[in-house]
């Protein structure tokens, strides 16, 4: 069950304007809220205009969202003819929406590569000097494109931002930090197996980690199979905390200050 008796949680990553929580958005807030969760950070596709109308009844229902808007690699290939235009839809985006305060989720995914990997680099090498034009943090995707995703970084100079959904070992979190990043974990630290993400979520200093629940997907045990959200973020924070030994609302309260100076809400 959510953890009721916890309060001042934020989710760092969900996806509350996704067509999964159409039906009952309300009442996910109120569980979520009823969690403890004072708030969330919701992800927008800048190339999906349904989603981009949805924000408002978001912002709507819950006081306590934000939103980071940027063109996910998977979506890289519609932008192959002119990755320019990725960034120039998130520009665009993030203009019409007065609660943006990050662009992303974008970065590289070598894993599922549903568009061409240099297709991938430019649009994401785009919207990082976008979010750099822009004074915002960076929200990064990454799965099977470590050295490719930091050297698209470093490439673009200083700037800063969130590893989401963390799922390397602790020499890649060193890595991140480095790089003047942060790391925010998901459900899969509470996985039976997650045993390298579970020496992360003891290894990365409190003030530069966050926790998630990248909702409507990878519910954490003990919800597994089932759709996840951000009331579930409570449990994320548990298990981190168990295995800091640090009391969860301790670690609860971190993590939403460490949110706060990252994203200024």
């Amino acid at each position: 069950m959510p953890n009721a008796q916890m309060n001042g949680l934020i989710d760092s990553h969900c996806h509350l304007a996704g067509t999964e929580f159409v039906a009952d958005l309300d009442a996910v807030v109120a569980r979520a809220r009823e969690a403890g969760v004072d708030g969330a950070l919701t992800i927008l596709a800048a190339d999906d205009a349904e989603e981009l109308d949805r924000a408002p009844q978001v912002a709507a229902a819950w006081a306590g969202v934000r939103f980071s808007v940027g063109v996910h690699p998977h979506a890289a290939g519609r932008f192959a003819e002119g990755p320019a235009g990725a960034a120039e839809a998130t520009a665009r985006a993030v203009a019409a929406q007065p609660l943006a305060r990050a662009v992303g989720e974008i970065g590289l995914d070598y894993h599922y590569d549903f568009a061409p990997r240099d297709t991938q680099r430019l649009v994401f090498a785009e919207q990082v000097q976008l979010a750099k034009r822009l004074g915002l943090p960076v929200v990064i995707h990454t799965r099977e494109a470590e050295d490719d995703t930091f050297a698209v970084l470093a490439e673009a100079g200083p700037v800063t931002g969130v590893f989401h959904c963390f799922t390397g070992d602790v020499r890649m979190a060193r890595r991140a930090l480095d790089a003047g990043f942060h790391v925010s974990l998901s459900g899969i630290v509470t996985f039976p197996r997650a045993a390298e993400l579970k020496e992360v979520a003891a290894f990365v200093p409190a003030d530069r980690l966050l926790i998630e629940t990248d909702s409507p997907f990878l519910a954490p045990v003990p919800h597994r199979g089932k759709r996840n959200e951000p009331a579930y973020v409570g449990r994320v924070c548990q298990v981190v905390a168990e295995l800091r030994g640090t009391p969860a609302a301790e670690l609860a309260g971190a993590t939403s200050r460490t949110f706060s100076q990252l994203f200024d809400p």
